[in-house]
């Protein structure tokens, strides 16, 4: 069934996030290395519990590395550095945007199974 608002996870997997953004888990793993703010957070068992705001930053990163063609470098410069405030609240939107439609891919994946 299709996830509403109120029924939003707060938490994800690795392999959900990997297969919402279409990247592989050992490069959000090395991500996490590489950019400060991508901490997402670990269960007992040491799990990576992803929320929605990492998951945000995950497509922020990758539309940095993919669309603008920067390096890891390049990219983690331009999400330190100040911005002035209406590229980065676009850059923000569009992370969402592509976060939603992923998770709309998902639950389409998980209907088509489950009626498969």
């Amino acid at each position: 069934m299709a996830v509403t608002k109120t029924e939003e996870k707060r938490y994800y997997s690795i392999s959900e996030v990997a297969r919402l953004t279409g990247l592989e888990a050992y490069v959000l793993r090395y991500w996490e290395k590489e950019f400060p703010s991508l901490k997402p957070k670990k269960n007992r068992g040491g799990n990576r519990m992803y929320t929605n705001k990492d998951i945000e930053l995950v497509n922020r990163i990758n539309h940095l590395r993919k669309t603008e063609k920067l390096t890891i470098a390049g990219a983690r410069n331009k999400l330190t550095m100040r911005r002035a405030g209406e590229e980065k609240n676009s850059m923000i939107a569009s992370a969402r945007v592509r976060t939603l439609i992923s998770q709309i891919r998902k639950d389409v994946e998980d209907l088509l199974e489950e009626f498969s």
